[in-house]
């Protein structure tokens, strides 16, 4: 008689079978479900078993041994009304990179004030202090209604 030789893979540990059950953590595994009920109702009985909330907090407190749900505390998903939006969920990998620059104060000021005030000049437009004799609605704001209108939704602030 002649022998096959195999390869195969041990599954069986260096140990001869001894595992460190120590380093499973088996939260919340532990029992029957009437004993998962015992214990959610009164935690106090078994302290040595703490009940593993796998990092999701509690929406209320408990005070003199009842549960008081805090609506702040509860999340709250606001979700916009996609209805008739013309963007698609994807973005192609071959869409071609975008490269912008920082926007900054000079930027803004060149965009929304520079015109006006280069074309005052050359009409000769401009008082003997520099201000504009026909000033635009952006220039007859005042500093709150600026402030006001620079924190409202759609702004570009956040």
């Amino acid at each position: 008689m002649f022998h096959i030789i195999k390869r195969g893979i041990s599954t069986t540990a260096s140990l001869s079978g001894k595992k460190n059950f120590r380093k499973f953590l088996l939260y919340n595994k532990r029992g029957t479900r009437i004993f998962k009920q015992q214990r959610a109702a009164n935690p106090d009985l078994y302290p040595d078993m703490p009940i593993d909330k796998r990092g999701v907090r509690d929406t209320g407190v408990t005070i003199d041994g009842n549960f008081v749900e805090i609506a702040e505390k509860i999340p709250e998903l606001i979700v916009p009304n996609l209805e008739g939006c013309k963007f698609k969920p994807y973005v192609s990998y071959k869409a071609p990179d975008v490269v912008q620059s920082e926007f900054t104060s000079q930027d803004l000021f060149n965009s929304v004030y520079a015109q006006k005030i280069i074309d005052d000049w050359k009409s000769g437009k401009l008082n003997d202090d520099g201000s504009p004799m026909e000033p635009s609605a952006e220039e007859m704001q005042s500093a709150e209604e600026a402030w006001i209108k620079a924190r409202k939704t759609g702004s570009d602030i956040f």
